[in-house]
């Protein structure tokens, strides 16, 4: 990643590299946790089948979670720096370079997973609709898929999330929220990272296109393929959404 430097905070809109501040950026995720539910979830509503792919699966700290579960776990992502580092994480899992939205299998899982929100990586709902059909020809019969989304049409547009970390003599502060203009399928995620090292601070800013989807879209996207069963976006219990909730974790049986 590269920065602007100066005695003051200065800016940098290019994207380059967020594989070398992947898991700083992620430091207060409790991937345990999320792959607990994930779990929970599959033993509930899957084929008891234990092949599992992970999209969008970035250094690949859920992959890891699989394995150890027992698993046949791989993964994919489009960002092959990050794919080397999963692969050092989880070398006996097989990660593959390649768009969600339009990959391929050898053979039929029987659970496939998309965390962190990276559904809405796929920019646009031609680009989701081809995930869906990915996901439904990827597998088994009765396999699950299991993401999380947020709801277009409740999102606050002042809510951020940010948090701090420390490495190798530097000082991180990472800051994200989502941005809704309020009409259309597009929407924002917005990124800043600061880096202070010796009384510098260097300043990244990024806005990362998403597609931006209601819930009741979003179900009538899937329905086709899956029944469809919304849980409330906690990873502590498993509960059915609440109307009012903008946050959902989605499980989806394959239709035969």
């Amino acid at each position: 990643m590269s920065f602007n430097t100066s005695s003051e905070a200065s800016s940098n809109a290019l994207y380059t590299d967020l594989s070398g501040y992947y898991d700083l950026m992620c430091v207060d995720i409790n991937y345990e946790a999320q792959s607990q539910t994930i779990q929970r979830l599959h033993q509930l509503f899957g084929n008891k089948g234990n092949r599992h792919l992970d999209l969008a699966c970035g250094t690949g700290p859920h992959v890891r979670y699989f394995l150890d579960y027992g698993y046949q776990s791989n993964g994919l992502d489009i960002n092959q720096p990050m794919l080397d580092i999963a692969q050092t994480r989880c070398p006996e899992a097989q990660f593959s370079l390649q768009d969600m939205c339009t990959f391929a299998v050898d053979e039929p899982t029987d659970l496939i997973t998309c965390f962190l929100y990276s559904m809405h990586y796929s920019g646009e709902i031609a680009r989701l609709k081809a995930l869906i059909e990915s996901v439904y020809h990827a597998l088994s019969p009765e396999g699950i898929f299991c993401f999380n989304a947020v709801d277009k049409d409740k999102i606050n547009n002042d809510s951020f999330v940010r948090h701090s970390a420390d490495n190798e003599g530097s000082h991180f502060v990472f800051q994200s929220c989502w941005h809704y203009s309020g009409e259309g399928e597009k929407q924002s995620l917005r990124l800043n990272i600061e880096k202070t090292t010796d009384n510098e601070t260097q300043i990244w800013h990024d806005e990362h296109p998403m597609v931006a989807v209601s819930f009741s879209e979003l179900q009538a996207l899937l329905e086709p393929y899956f029944d469809v069963y919304m849980f409330e976006h906690d990873y502590d219990k498993i509960i059915p959404l609440d109307k009012t909730s903008g946050n959902a974790l989605l499980v989806c049986v394959k239709k035969s």
